[in-house]
């Protein structure tokens, strides 16, 4: 996603990546609170406060190795917002939408920035600043957005995929969860997410939200 680790080019991702985390983040512990379970919101994580939501490993290490191996990608993860399912008024079927509101959050970011950038080219305002901020804010919250969908828990895809299974099937993926963080990050690594998974499904969110934001386009 950055080849530039320039500081301008880290100023310019700072914000956008902020957002797109802490947003992320408090998504499910706002959606889980909805279906019933505060625990999140006890904890205080429902929260848009980025220091809350820092893993060490996830949102430090991961794309600080990323950076020295000269990945074309750089992807991670927050600390995940403790959830108690079992809390859940319907756990298999309310677990979907726990899971799906972070990545939903990052898709409505994309088109946000994107609206914005929209709107900079279209009044023709040349802050190349904001430009350059809002197309991060895109590749940003569309890397999170997909990357987080891998079906494989603990990401949310795989949470996704458990909650869609028959439950003989959804117990047995639910057994991959301690070993998920190590084959995530084997694949992420040997390029097999950025290529295979990463690449074709952010062009497909890409044309998306193209679509989506036509009307704007054409009124600019």
């Amino acid at each position: 996603m950055i080849t530039d680790y320039s500081i301008q080019a880290v100023a310019i991702n700072a914000i956008p990546l902020i957002f797109a985390i802490t947003i992320h983040e408090a998504a499910h512990g706002y959606a889980a609170r909805q279906f019933g379970d505060n625990t999140a919101y006890m904890l205080g994580r429902v929260s848009l406060n980025p220091i809350k939501h820092i893993d060490p490993v996830g949102t430090i290490l991961i794309p600080l190795l990323l950076i020295l191996t000269g990945s074309p990608f750089l992807v991670g993860y927050a600390k995940p917002v403790p959830v108690n399912f079992g809390r859940l008024r319907n756990p298999r079927t309310d677990s979907i939408w726990v899971a799906l509101a972070g990545p939903g959050s990052n898709f409505i970011q994309a088109l946000i920035w994107l609206s914005l950038l929209i709107g900079l080219v279209g009044l023709g305002i040349d802050e190349k600043f904001l430009i350059s901020m809002s197309q991060a804010g895109i590749t940003w919250n569309l890397g999170l957005l997909v990357f987080n969908l891998f079906p494989l828990p603990p990401l949310d895809g795989g949470r996704i995929l458990a909650g869609l299974l028959p439950v003989r099937q959804s117990i047995a993926l639910g057994r991959l969860e301690p070993w998920g963080f190590f084959i995530v990050l084997g694949l992420v690594f040997t390029g097999i997410i950025g290529s295979l998974w990463m690449s074709p499904l952010m062009a497909f969110f890409e044309w998306l939200i193209l679509l989506l934001t036509s009307p704007l386009r054409m009124i600019f």
